[in-house]
């Protein structure tokens, strides 16, 4: 690694020969080289792991943390003028399109906190919460949360695990992992994802007489798990324990559907 620094040092030295002002220009950074180190950081140091199978995000402590929020703000800068977006393989976008999601998410909620909900920050009558503002620029276009998860993560990759990488800062939510998304290792942490959300009571529960009481997730965005509730009883089994698969089969029904909007926050541990 840095022996490839000092090549890349030596060339751009030898193109610009004593051209500050060339020298200036902002310079497209490559995630792929440095990865998402800055991210994980931020995450290790507020992410709280609990025992009832929630991560909660320590709000407080970071917004009195100028050095960790001018990381956060400057991870966010050099993601989103990086050439993954354009030249990255599929697992190096996807990982970067959710890493930026989740990091500007709590970036809005940390600015505005103290809230009880992200779904006090913005919107408006119609719609509560932040997700259609525009709050990042990339590859040169205004770009809103909306935009990111439904737009570009959802529409091109058209993989309902798409739900388990983006955190919308609730309770109800899948969870914020302690570590950034890294494409050598996508596939196994979004299967995991998946695992740990669906077999938490917050994904899917079993009630007494057998039917379940599941997250409104997989109501609003049925149409990526099957479009129907089969379809749905489907992906679970898919990622359900050998105790939650015992409950399940194509007949199983769904009795309701729930959400916590709740702010993932460590003050909501009920401590």
């Amino acid at each position: 690694m840095r022996s490839f620094a000092m090549s890349v040092l030596v060339a751009v030295s030898l193109a610009f020969p004593l051209q500050g002002a060339l020298a200036q220009e902002p310079v497209v950074q490559d995630v792929r080289v440095e990865q998402h180190g800055a991210w994980t950081e931020i995450l290790q140091a507020y992410v709280q792991v609990n025992q009832d199978g929630i991560n909660r995000f320590d709000y407080a402590r970071l917004k009195q943390n100028p050095n960790d929020l001018q990381k956060l703000d400057k991870y966010i800068q050099q993601l989103a003028v990086s050439d993954v977006f354009k030249s990255g393989t599929d697992d190096e976008q996807f990982a970067a399109w959710a890493n930026l999601y989740n990091a500007l998410t709590i970036q809005l909620v940390t600015e505005k906190y103290p809230v009880k909900s992200i779904r006090d920050i913005g919107g408006n009558f119609i719609q509560r919460g932040p997700w259609k503002k525009d709050i990042v620029k990339v590859q040169g276009k205004d770009l809103s949360l909306d935009d990111i998860e439904h737009g570009i993560l959802r529409k091109k990759w058209n993989d309902p695990r798409v739900h388990y990488a983006v955190n919308c800062a609730s309770l109800g939510c899948p969870n914020l992992l302690k570590k950034a998304w890294e494409a050598q290792s996508l596939d196994v942490d979004l299967n995991q994802a998946a695992s740990n959300y669906i077999n938490h009571p917050r994904g899917v529960s079993v009630r007494e007489d057998g039917r379940l009481v599941v997250s409104k997730i997989y109501d609003w965005f049925s149409e990526d798990f099957g479009g129907s509730q089969v379809g749905e009883i489907m992906h679970f089994m898919k990622f359900a324990s050998p105790e939650l698969v015992s409950h399940l089969s194509a007949e199983t029904m769904i009795k309701s559907y729930r959400y916590d909007w709740s702010l993932n926050d460590v003050k909501e541990k009920g401590e």
